[in-house]
């Protein structure tokens, strides 16, 4: 280790620990006593402790407690026994231990300058000392300072939840599984028990001689299905129940030829079955072997929030209007690496100056083809910070009252976590407070507005697997002017309301599989109402998908599908102060061609 005083060492320490949740001067005090002990560099320090991160024991914590420095003197010991163990002669000459203290190889990272600031292989990066990075270029200009922003950012997260989600994927227990799936039926049991007043449901295995509603999930037969990717059908249709309603058992689906449906929106007459959702039927089992549905009862619908309701009621009428831009990956096309519609993007934001920018990843994809055979020269940490980081602070240097919003996605080869639901992206990607770093899927509100955003394309996976019922319209509801409410695209979007799930497919279609990487036993992450206003939809969804980019207001949401930037796609959002009305009234969204 290179020489330097006591007080040097605790300065370096605290830079490199600056962004770690925990760390405080006592911390920083026992960590410089091991640097003396064992004779290494801070910055080495640091990269331990990220290695323990990464460890089976602290994986998915990155907070540091009471025994983070016993664990650490622990590895330091450990490895300092295998040095002494393995013989001069077996060590390769260019990692014999004397591997620039506190630095990394430069061949490793490809730019000298950010030696400092990068770790190596794991593809993670360390946490700037300062609120701000230097800008990429080498001008002499002063960095604008950020200004107060007129947009209100907020979310209900908090240390628990940001913990819960952290949590380890492939550690699911089937009992886990089996109980939020029978949670989720017994859920929707009580909303459709109290929603039309009935006195009870039944059990759709049990033969009975008069009609009776059940609630289960949506499934295909087993005895049907020839194949691991066969769809549904109507000849495979079952429904199946919650252990506490029918024992778990599931009983084949027989559709009367008058089947009425009640409940649902005027001059749609048909509702969407897929693997996974939920309903209500009525009918009965006839001793059959089968449960014969003469009614389809649509699913509670979920209210509008407070702010954008209908009846006159004021919807924030202090909130002041904004502008936001909304972009999805891939943010490059498959050919090459070039990013080169994402530069595209950016001189527009640059040029227009958005008071919000929403990125939706992936952002370095890892099903890109280059990606995926290694054609490339840098490390996907690298690429981020050369096409994201640096270019966004650039655009808040020009926009210094602009917020950037970051949603991760499972495809995102700089995430450590590639299950859905999925922890946001590490603190170290953004390093500037104007820099929000979001889950997968999120839960947010901008001046009261909120929004609910999701980056899995779930409407596409909706469409590859639904079967449309139509049936006789009964108590249908009257949509409100605006609203889109016919067309098989706003169908799509209303079963995630009506879901109320980000993701309410189940399972995950086996050849769609690796896009979603779902973790059942964690689903209550993919609610679409926030924790503190259950029953209430968002005002806004974003979901990227392959399918046509659209905006559409479906039962009083508006829902955005941007495209990809990479198709050279996005979205602009301008809403309006609030007021009287509802709150898709405005909102003006408009999805288009960078060019157009």
């Amino acid at each position: 280790m290179s020489s330097g005083s006591t007080g040097d060492i605790r300065s370096e320490l605290a830079d490199a620990f600056s962004a770690t949740p925990g760390s405080d001067d006592a911390f920083v005090e026992q960590c410089s006593g091991l640097c003396q002990t064992f004779n290494i560099a801070p910055t080495d320090l640091y990269y331990k402790w990220e290695s323990l991160v990464m460890s089976s024991s602290f994986i998915g914590t990155r907070i540091i407690n009471e025994d983070t420095v016993q664990a650490l003197r622990g590895l330091l010991q450990a490895d300092l026994n295998k040095t002494k163990a393995v013989t001069q002669s077996r060590v390769k000459p260019e990692f014999s231990g004397k591997m620039m203290r506190g630095k990394l190889p430069i061949g490793m990272l490809g730019l000298e300058s950010r030696v400092n600031s990068r770790t190596s292989g794991m593809g993670l990066v360390r946490p700037a000392a300062t609120s701000t990075f230097a800008s990429s270029s080498s001008s002499s200009t002063p960095i604008a300072r950020a200004g107060p922003s007129k947009v209100s950012f907020s979310t209900s997260d908090d240390d628990e939840s940001r913990t819960k989600r952290a949590y380890r994927y492939m550690y699911e227990k089937i009992m886990e599984r089996s109980e939020v799936l029978d949670d989720r039926i017994d859920d929707f049991a009580e909303m459709v028990r109290d929603h039309y007043n009935l006195v009870g449901l039944g059990d759709p295995t049990s033969s009975t001689e008069e009609d009776c509603v059940v609630v289960g999930r949506i499934t295909l037969d087993s005895e049907s299905a020839t194949s691991d990717s066969a769809k549904l059908n109507e000849a495979s249709l079952c429904l199946e129940s919650s252990r506490s309603m029918g024992s778990g058992g599931r009983v084949p689906l027989k559709f009367d030829s008058n089947v009425k449906v009640r409940g649902g929106p005027k001059d749609v007459g048909a509702v969407g079955l897929f693997p996974g959702a939920i309903v209500a039927l009525k009918g009965k089992n006839g001793g059959g072997g089968r449960f014969t549905v003469s009614e389809i009862l649509t699913l509670p619908p979920l209210k509008p929030s407070s702010h954008g309701a209908e009846g006159g009621v004021k919807s924030d009428a202090g909130a002041a209007p904004f502008s936001m831009s909304i972009a999805c990956g891939p943010f490059t096309p498959d050919a090459n690496l070039a990013y080169q519609p994402w530069s595209s993007l950016l001189q527009k934001l640059q040029s227009e100056k958005p008071d919000v920018v929403l990125l939706v990843g992936p952002f370095i994809d890892a099903q890109h083809p280059k990606i995926k055979i290694g054609d490339i020269d840098e490390t996907p940490v690298e690429m981020f910070y050369r096409h994201f980081t640096d270019n966004l602070r650039e655009f808040l240097d020009g926009s210094p009252d602009s917020i950037v919003l970051l949603v991760p996605s499972v495809r995102d080869m700089i995430s450590s976590h590639a299950a859905f639901p999925q922890l946001e992206l590490g603190a170290e990607f953004a390093g500037d407070s104007r820099i929000k770093l979001l889950p997968n899927p999120c839960l947010f509100s901008l001046n009261g507005l909120s929004f609910g955003v999701s980056s899995v394309d779930v409407l596409f996976h909706l469409r590859n697997q639904e079967i449309i019922k139509r049936g006789e319209e009964v108590d249908s509801v009257a949509t409100s002017i605006g609203e889109s409410s016919t067309d098989a695209m706003s169908a799509t979007c209303r079963h995630l309301l009506q879901q109320r799930s980000f993701y309410p497919v189940f399972p995950v279609p086996f050849e769609l599989s690796s896009e979603v990487n779902l973790d059942v036993s964690h689903s209550d992450g993919l609610d679409i109402c926030a924790d503190n206003t259950p029953g209430v939809a968002p005002d806004v969804i974003v979901t990227s998908s392959k399918l046509k980019y659209f905006s559409k207001v479906v039962d009083h949401t508006v829902v955005i599908n941007p495209g990809f930037v990479s198709k050279g796609t996005s979205a602009t959002l301008n809403v309006g102060r609030g007021g009287q009305g509802p709150a898709w009234s405005r909102v003006q969204a408009d999805v288009k061609k960078f060019g157009a």
